[in-house]
């Protein structure tokens, strides 16, 4: 039973609602509501400036009057929709805000027949941006880590390598020169089988780089991102797709993931910067200044930002490691105060100019 007077009860029992309303309707209006939320789909993922869409020219809907569902018929004149033009092109402004506008305003329509297929549209464009736009990944469970509130570190313990290979195990992969000949199952490594998508699994518990170089490792979290903005899209265009328990899956399996990868990528980063001091130092290079840009990734906005600060200010000063041990004290110290980070945030911060810390302290001779 839905209690509908708590935020997730009224969500769910909208979402509901919609989906009987959108299975109510006769095959082939379900067939041209799905083509047109494809077209909205693809407006708001590749942040298009124009869109132009039509609504169904009859639908199934429940009439006051009768108090069941009947077929109505959608007026022709109202039923082209256009949303953004050339001035969105010139402001380099996509049309996401027009277009969830343009929707409500067709919902509030005094006329039935138009507000309703306004609701079947929004629910089809959501459906199709949760189901079709994205890949369904293996079953996963996430723990927090102490302190933090989003679990993101896998429960399973590593597997051993299996002579039994499972689709979502796998990637398959057809040599050109053998068309026709089947699919090689290429497994992935036990570290990756652990995440909810392991094609774009960079690196394991430790650290370490499970694919060929670093810009592979961005690239993959770029496209975790996408993922993730794709189901941001989906929600802010209908936000009852939340009810949804593939929703719900896809984004508890992909944000963990993210937020892992990501602080791995970030981790990884430091030590290349820490690598390259060591060079630079090495070969005296470091003693006209040195500030430093250091990587962390933010789990409030998903995404890579930097910590700027300075090591030794710009002038003829020698390059002594204890200055680098000194910097990354006092920013940390600065990070712990900053507001603007939450907890989790800070704390993966911190723990990386800890590590930047300790690789001077001792310095390598």
């Amino acid at each position: 039973m839905v209690d509908i007077n708590t935020p997730d009860g009224h969500l769910r029992s909208e979402f509901e609602e919609k989906q009987a309303l959108f299975t109510a309707q006769p095959a082939i209006v379900q067939r041209f509501l799905e083509a047109q939320a494809r077209i909205l789909a693809t407006a708001l993922i590749e942040h298009q400036h124009l869109v132009k869409f039509s609504l169904p020219d009859r639908i199934v809907a429940e009439l006051p009057q009768i108090d069941q569902p009947a077929p109505i018929t959608v007026a022709a004149t109202l039923r082209e929709q256009t949303v953004g033009g050339i001035r969105n092109r010139l402001t380099h402004k996509d049309i996401h805000e027009e277009l969830r506008h343009r929707l409500n305003e067709l919902e509030q329509s005094p006329d039935h027949s138009i507000s309703t297929s306004a609701g079947l549209l929004r629910f089809a464009a959501a459906q199709h941006l949760v189901y079709n736009m994205l890949p369904s990944g293996r079953s996963v469970e996430y723990r927090a880590d102490e302190g933090e509130d989003t679990p993101s570190i896998p429960v399973a313990d590593l597997e051993p390598e299996s002579a039994i290979t499972q689709a979502s195990d796998a990637i398959a992969e057809e040599d050109k020169g053998e068309a026709g000949r089947g699919n090689l199952q290429v497994p992935f490594v036990p570290a990756a089988r652990r995440f909810y998508l392991p094609q774009w699994v960079a690196f394991d518990e430790n650290d370490k780089l499970l694919i060929g170089s670093m810009r592979e490792a961005e690239a993959h979290v770029t496209s975790m991102q996408r993922y993730i903005n794709i189901l941001h899209a989906a929600s802010s265009i209908a936000p009852y797709i939340t009810a949804d328990e593939e929703y719900q899956k896809k984004r508890y399996g992909m944000l963990g993931q993210l937020i892992n990868q990501g602080r791995a990528l970030a981790r990884a980063k430091a030590q290349e910067i820490i690598q390259t001091i060591r060079e630079r130092s090495a070969a005296g290079s470091l003693n006209r200044g040195l500030s430093l840009s250091l990587p962390y990734f933010d789990d409030q906005y998903l995404r890579m930002e930097f910590a700027n600060f300075e090591v030794i200010p710009a002038g003829r000063i020698m390059f002594v490691p204890a200055f680098v041990v000194r910097a990354a004290r006092e920013e940390a110290a600065k990070r712990i105060q900053d507001t603007r980070f939450n907890s989790s945030t800070r704390k993966h911060l911190i723990g990386i100019l800890k590590t930047l810390e300790k690789a001077f302290e001792n310095p390598v001779k």
